[in-house]
């Protein structure tokens, strides 16, 4: 009989300690996504099993779970949700369970074809990455009726099961941390109504305007997108004001990249003028070249507990029921000057 793996043989191959690797597997903050992740991927290599496991493997099913991600996500910048699908990936992988990916189109959302993997019952739940069409999903609830949990998006339905992170408390806390470093004057970036995570982004730079004491501005409300959430565009949108503010709150951090690079081609210096703030903390290789002050979210935590969450919805287990908000930590970086 093969010798089981320990936490201490998991950590001595990554040179780290027997506590770290227990956080990592069961799912404890205090370490970076990349140690996670390394952790995760060298203990399924291993074949470390839990201790939990090993007494309930002859009663454990493995299910296989549908990833459905909208077309308009799978763009050149698809790089934050290829992230979410790698991660939850390997989460179900982890779990004895397997995933099917399905990119759905904006025409079969118009039609509400439902997702050929639901149509074919290869699936027994449906995890969504990013906002589809509510329309749509009603489609596939009202057909298919198996277990669906939403990830990065909710509907606010009352009858949804959702994982997503605190965009209001933290584009409230970035635009704090601008008025802490002087700022007054100061802009947001986002097509608001575009979707959810924006519209809150954008009322959480509200509130903070409001406290201060600032008026708001409608022309300092700049959009990035089309309002059906369609891909940043950096030519039809991004247009500046005629008075400049000292300060930008962007959406995420890919609309703070664009800014950026808009600012530059307009004579502007990044954070010597004008400074800018994001959302995310996730870079994308070659837009920036200066570190973005953002809002960090724990993907792998918000990955995991929707993957946790599906797998007990579909073996009719107790789980959280509704939308789980996950929060995050501002993370200072270079895109700031104080005045």
């Amino acid at each position: 009989m093969a010798k089981s793996v320990r936490l201490r043989d998991i950590a001595e191959r990554v040179g780290v300690s027997t506590v770290t690797v227990s956080k990592a597997l069961s799912g404890q903050k205090g370490m970076s996504d990349a140690l996670r992740e390394k952790i995760h991927s060298l203990a399924s290599e291993m074949g470390y099993v839990p201790p939990i496991s090993r007494k309930t493997d002859s009663s454990k099913q493995s299910y296989t779970i549908g990833v459905v991600i909208a077309e308009q996500y799978m763009s050149e910048f698809s790089g934050f949700y290829n992230k979410l699908h790698q991660q939850v990936s390997q989460l179900a992988m982890d779990r004895g369970c397997f995933t099917m990916l399905e990119v759905v189109s904006d025409r079969a959302q118009e039609n509400r074809q439902v997702p050929r993997i639901v149509l074919d019952k290869k699936v027994e739940g449906i995890l969504v990455i990013g906002r589809l069409r509510e329309e749509y999903l009603s489609e596939i609830k009202n057909q298919s009726g198996i277990p669906m949990v939403y990830l990065n998006f909710c509907n606010h339905t009352g009858d949804e099961d959702a994982v997503i992170a605190d965009s209001y408390n933290g584009s409230y806390c970035l635009t704090n941390y601008l008025f802490e470093k002087g700022h007054k004057k100061i802009a947001f970036v986002g097509t608001v109504m575009a979707s959810g995570a924006i519209t809150d982004r954008y009322f959480g730079y509200r509130k903070s305007l409001l406290e201060h004491g600032v008026e708001f501005r409608q022309d300092w409300v700049i959009d990035d997108r089309d309002t059906d959430n369609g891909p940043i565009d950096s030519i039809k949108f991004f247009k500046l004001p005629d008075e400049m503010p000292t300060a930008f709150v962007c959406n995420c951090d890919l609309t703070a990249s664009v800014m950026i690079k808009k600012l530059l081609d307009k004579g502007y210096k990044v954070p010597e003028n004008i400074s800018v703030v994001g959302f995310d903390n996730f870079v994308y290789p070659g837009m920036c070249d200066i570190k973005i002050t953002t809002y960090g979210i724990d993907t792998y935590e918000m990955c995991r507990n929707a993957v946790l969450n599906l797998i007990r919805k579909i073996s009719r287990e107790r789980y959280r029921q509704g939308i789980m908000i996950l929060v995050g930590h501002l993370i200072e970086g270079e895109s700031v000057k104080a005045i």
